[in-house]
């Protein structure tokens, strides 16, 4: 689960709670079918590690930061940029998804800090994919 103390979550800690958590959601039949499609894989390359990065953080803050966020269970689109794919195969997508699998309480807003951590999940997942279908 998603501690919600910030104050030494980096680090190791930070990437063993990715690590473990990545291995949690393999288990999910839901979860794991998820992959970028080849363009995904193209924008994120073409664009690289940083920008998607910010567009995780933007993304997570505008979609589901907010402590009731408009459409919850419906507001993230399945395809049409590498970070939708990876919400939903992280289970990031929706408030009910994070409460569920990450154990932050609906109906309050995410804190700076719980979105730089869904944000690096998310990216953790991006780059497996994109270590796992290598350029041809």
């Amino acid at each position: 689960m998603l501690a919600t103390d910030s104050s030494a979550f980096r680090g190791q800690e930070r990437a063993d709670w990715i690590a473990a958590t990545l291995d949690r959601l393999s288990y999910s039949a839901f979860r794991s079918k998820f992959q970028l499609s080849e363009q995904d894989r193209a924008y994120a390359r073409a664009k690289g590690k940083v920008t998607i990065d910010r567009h995780a953080h933007e993304m997570l803050r505008s979609r589901v930061g907010e402590a009731q966020p408009r459409n919850d269970g419906r507001q993230t689109p399945w395809k049409g940029h590498p970070v939708f794919t990876a919400q939903h195969a992280t289970a990031t997508c929706c408030r009910g998804c994070i409460a569920k699998w990450h154990g932050i309480a609906k109906g309050r807003e995410l804190t700076d800090d719980e979105v730089d951590r869904l944000a690096a999940l998310v990216m953790a997942w991006i780059e497996r994919d994109l270590r796992n279908h290598p350029v041809r």
